[in-house]
Parts: C-alpha cells; structure tokens; sequence
C-alpha cells in the first residue's frame, strides 16, 4: 500500500493498481446459467418480440417490487419516451437539474420543455418546496429522480400533482431493488422507469422497464412499445420500436439469481469505504437508510475543498493517474448542457444547491470486481491527497 505523497503516479511513482477500476464495471451472473438459457433460445429461434423469457422476467419483476405491471424495454430511455408519450405529457414538465442527461432528453426529444427544479439539500433529490412557483399553465407533469437509490419525497410530489392535476413519473434508473417507507420502489406515482443498463449493478447487457399499477397506461405501453400492434396485422396505435430481446431478458433472469450476492457484495463495499473514509477531512460519505431496502450501488463522496484544501477535480484526476476512473455525477448539471444551456442561460440563477453541489460529488467504484484492499488502496490515495495537498 502507498505510504507517501512522492509513491503516487502523479509525483512519478507508479500507477497504485495495473489494471482499470472502473464506476460501473459490469456485474456478470453465474455464466452456465446464463449460457444455458441463450443456447436454448437460439434453439427456439425465437429472439425477440415477447418470447417466454421477456414474459418470465416481466413477471418476476413485478412480482418482487409489488406491482401489477412491469414492460420490459429495450433500455431505460426509451422506456421514459413512452411513458411520457403514454401518458399524454405536452408544454411544460418540471424535472431536477440534477439527474442524467437522458431525462431531460426524454421529454426534449418530444418537443416537451423541460422545467429545471432545484434539489433539497440533505438528499440531492428534487425540492418539492421549488415545484409549485414553476408551474405554469403549460405544465403538464413532474418527473422526480431518485438519485443513488435514494429516494425523492414521494408524498410531497404526490400532493402537488394532485393538487395541480399533474402526472407524475419517477426516474428511478439508480434505484432498483430500493424500499421507501416499506414499499418497494416500482409503485409509486403514475409510473416509475428503471434501467438495466451494463454499468447498473443489475444489467440485462443493455434495458430498461416501465413499473405501474396503472392497467389503461399498462395496455398503452405494451402497444406503443411494439409499433401499435394488436395481434397480427392490427395496428390500434401509434408506436415505435421499444422491446427487450430474449438475449437482454436471459442476462436479467440470471441476474435476478444474483441479485442478493450483488447487493451484499454493495453493502460490504459500502461499509468498508466508510470505515476508511471516517478519517479523511472534508470528505463525506453519502450514506444510505440501513432500514430501507438499498442495492447501495453507488459510493459517492461529497467533497468540501474549504476542508480538504484541495477539489474535487483535482481528486479525479490523481485517482486516474492512479487507474482509478472515478465520476463527476452529472456534472455540470443538464441546464448546463446543450441545447438547454441555450435555451435557457439563466437557469442557474434558479438553481443555487444544484450548482454547487455539482463541484462536489464524485463516485468511485465498487461492485464484485473490488474487495477490501482494493478499497483500502483507493482511500489511502485520497488520504495522502488531502494530507499533502500542498505538494500536489
């Protein structure tokens, strides 16, 4: 393990680990299960287009999270382009700044403006105290974010949509297999969208999901997501190209067999970082509800330089040189983005803690490809870092 700040690679020493670590590094399901079942799809000839294993996945999706609908796509992004389409979405949808560019691109892609909301301070998620004074009488929806798994406040976004006659959708891409006040996310609002994209700690290689209890929305989206068929030759609606292949719903039941082991594996990460983290000034673990159910995915660091002395950026780039890749999270916000930072250049003045804490975030890996030491390497450069800032 390093010991000094001239052992680091970008005082010429060498890089801490020979190969990559990565955010995101895909998790891989028990391979002969996985293999079994594509060398059986390839014997049915059947590889998309609803097969038996998008039907179980469907299935077993809702049947975990307690919903009566699950609409397996063919990745998250999409599956938010429907749901919004879906559900008749026009003018004017409130979202945070704060989340992956897709969201706002979702409704954007539609010709729907997306309304950028500040975040509340202690969970990152959209503030629902900022809704109300941006709403307008061309908005027709909300579309809260839960980010890292932790979730918005779905009662406070509830009541304004009921009170002002808004849809109401969750981004819930960070959030698979989580839990807020005992109810699995997956239920709550009109809809909520996963992803099961590969750097997801659940992936089906590349997908994504619609969870409703709502049966007209459910038959809506099962339709639009294959062209408006209705049996052979009937096409009943609008549509477009959104279904999971058999392959995609392979990898997620194999993940799905997985899935405690992946989460463990998380949570043992998650404690680890925290052990050897609690010593390092001005950075803060974002930490999760332990009573809730988490997938503990991300491992994010909040970084205050007026402690640390030294930024976040700064970080980034010494543990890259270290080949360790870590990640500004949604820097620099998606008011900051193209074409939003045209069609609204002055959407920062309404967006403080957003802007802030954009400078502040970073996440660093973790998964079944790190252990331990692996851990205690990345945390011992981040000590040094702080510790000898000044020779950096």
């Amino acid at each position: 393990m390093k010991k000094t700040i001239d052992d680091l690679a970008v005082r010429g020493g060498e890089p801490a680990f020979s190969e990559i670590l990565h955010v995101g590094r895909p998790n891989i399901a028990d391979r002969k299960r996985l293999l079994e079942r594509m060398n059986d799809i390839l014997d049915r000839r059947w590889l998309t287009n609803g097969g038996i294993y998008v039907q179980e996945f469907e299935r077993k999706i809702a049947h975990m999270i307690g919903v009566k609908h699950c609409i397996a796509m063919c990745n998250g992004t999409m599956a938010l382009e429907i749901a919004i389409r879906a559900l008749g979405l026009t003018g004017e949808v409130i979202i945070p700044s704060f989340t992956f560019i897709a969201t706002a691109h979702a409704l954007q892609w539609q010709e729907i403006a997306p309304v950028f909301c500040d975040i509340d301070p202690e969970i990152f998620t959209i503030d629902p105290d900022k809704i109300e004074q941006m709403i307008t009488p061309k908005t027709t929806g909300i579309i809260g974010v839960h980010v890292w798994g932790r979730v918005c406040d779905t009662d406070a976004l509830t009541n304004i949509a009921k009170d002002y006659n808004l849809r109401l959708l969750f981004d819930a891409a960070h959030a698979f297999a989580c839990s807020h006040k005992g109810q699995m996310i997956g239920g709550f609002g009109d809809a909520e969208i996963f992803s099961f994209h590969a750097t997801k700690f659940f992936n089906t290689f590349e997908g994504g999901a619609v969870a409703t209890n709502n049966d007209e929305l459910a038959a809506k989206i099962r339709l639009m997501k294959n062209f408006g068929f209705s049996g052979k030759d009937n096409v009943i609606h609008i549509g477009t190209n959104g279904k999971m292949t058999e392959i995609s719903a392979a990898m997620g039941l194999s993940s799905l067999e997985s899935l405690d082991e992946f989460i463990a594996v998380n949570y043992q990460n998650y404690k680890h970082y925290q052990r050897e983290l609690n010593d390092i000034p001005g950075v803060t673990l974002v930490s999760y509800d332990e009573n809730e159910a988490s997938n503990y995915q991300y491992i994010v660091l909040v970084i205050d330089e007026n402690v640390t002395g030294i930024s976040r950026d700064r970080l980034v780039d010494i543990l890259h040189a270290e080949n360790v890749i870590a990640r500004r999270y949604f820097y620099p916000g998606c008011h900051q983005m193209e074409p939003y930072r045209s069609y609204f250049p002055h959407a920062g003045l309404l967006l403080p803690r957003t802007e802030q804490l954009v400078k502040k975030v970073m996440s660093l890996p973790t998964g079944t490809t790190i252990g331990e030491s692996e851990i205690a390497e990345i945390c011992c450069i981040l000590r040094i870092a702080v510790a000898d800032r000044s020779k950096i």
